[in-house]
């Protein structure tokens, strides 16, 4: 259930981010709380598995990914300078509710049943339409066109353009965009970020289950969740903090390929654990190591793409990263089932995960190693043309 709504919200990327871009983030939010706590509260009324499936898995995960996409989309116009602390406090909002929700949860479902803890965790989910409420719209400078000041960034759709015909198809075109696997540091951006998500969720669905195969209650197994949610709660935003500083932002790439190391590496070092104490130091570390990544995730891409073309990088990531994403749950509980033992799965996830770190650092010094090699030869080019070059900036200032 969850893997299909995890995928289902990474496989609308596009399609949210068209919507974004035509009606603003602070709609596209309020519509996707609407359609999150409606696939809740209708699941509860269902009598088959595919019925919950479709609600809470489908309609659920699409009403996710508009809220993903919208929200991703307004910290990047929001934020320049700071924007690395800026995307680690607004992560450190689902460790917040995943350290309140795991044992809320557990006491909902034994009060009140299934059926009860869906409709009200539907209620909750309503107040994604209240954080929709404040996103507020964006103004361009005042320096712009006539048409264009007027217009809200986020907000207004686009009514300068008089060309209506085809305007569709060239928006879906522009965030459907294969032209960004040119670039060579987006496929290896893309490459080990699908080897982290396939390793990244199943310890967190397992790991109850495995805290009380070695004995622990099922309260204090489910606990342990709250315990790496309140570790992560903190982690994201002082990674922000720390990503900001004059000394990792330059080198934010490798920063990231460390942090993916460091939490595979805890899922490595779980299988040697079974005691409840023991357990908190792997749920401690494990925090840290899944906030320092999620906090830099989507940080990474934009110091990869850029702001004007973040919004098409995300659509195009998300859409290719939900197929791991629906692989990575379901292959770690059928390694279960074949091996009869919970450890084996997180040495799945954390050998990918760790993989997936040292691809990505390798293939970092490669690529920085390139741009500095073709940034060579494109000032030994403009030195040795110095006349085409004087041409083509005349040029340009008569266009201005």
């Amino acid at each position: 259930m969850s893997s299909i709504m995890l995928a289902v919200m990474y496989a609308g990327g596009p399609v949210s981010s068209m919507l974004v871009k035509r009606f603003g983030s602070r709609p596209m939010v309020m519509l996707g709380g609407l359609m999150c706590g409606a696939s809740m509260v209708t699941a509860s009324f269902g009598n088959s598995i595919v019925y919950i499936y479709f609600f809470i898995g489908v309609i659920g995960g699409c009403g996710l990914s508009l809220n993903l996409n919208a929200s991703l989309t307004i910290i990047s116009k929001y934020f320049l300078a700071r924007r690395p602390l800026a995307n680690g406090l607004a992560m450190a909002g689902s460790p917040v509710f995943l350290c309140l929700v795991a044992p809320l949860n557990q006491y909902l479902l034994d009060r009140f049943g299934w059926r009860g803890s869906l409709l009200i965790l539907g209620a909750l989910m309503l107040n994604c339409c209240v954080a929709g409420a404040l996103m507020r719209p964006v103004l361009l400078p005042s320096k712009t066109n006539s048409c264009a000041s007027q217009k809200m960034l986020e907000e207004e759709p686009n009514k300068c353009s008089t060309k209506v015909q085809g305007g569709c198809m060239k928006e879906a075109k522009n965030f459907l965009n294969l032209s960004l696997f040119k670039d060579r540091g987006f496929v290896f951006y893309l490459i080990g970020n699908m080897m982290f998500i396939f390793g990244a969720y199943a310890p967190i669905v397992f790991l109850p289950d495995y805290a009380m195969e070695q004995g622990v209650d099922k309260y204090s197994a489910a606990y342990l969740l709250s315990i790496m949610g309140f570790v992560d709660m903190f982690v994201r935003p002082g990674t922000g903090l720390l990503a900001n500083s004059k000394w990792i932002r330059p080198r934010i790439q490798y920063f990231f390929s460390f942090a993916m190391i460091f939490n595979g590496t805890c899922h490595l070092l779980c299988p040697l654990l079974n005691s409840h104490a023991f357990l908190i130091g792997y749920t401690v570390f494990f925090g840290i190591g899944f906030g320092m990544v999620f906090a830099l995730i989507f940080e990474c891409l934009m110091d990869l793409m850029g702001s004007q073309r973040f919004p098409s990088a995300v659509g195009m990531v998300t859409i290719i990263e939900c197929f791991p994403m629906l692989l990575g749950p379901p292959t770690a509980g059928l390694l279960r089932d074949i091996c009869g033992d919970y450890k084996y799965l997180f040495f799945m996830c954390g050998s990918v995960i760790v993989a997936g770190g040292l691809f990505l650092f390798v293939t970092n010094i490669y690529n920085y190693h390139m741009l500095d090699k073709e940034k060579t030869e494109k000032d030994r080019e403009q030195k040795e043309n110095p006349s085409e070059n004087q041409e083509q900036v005349s040029l340009s200032e008569a266009q201005i």
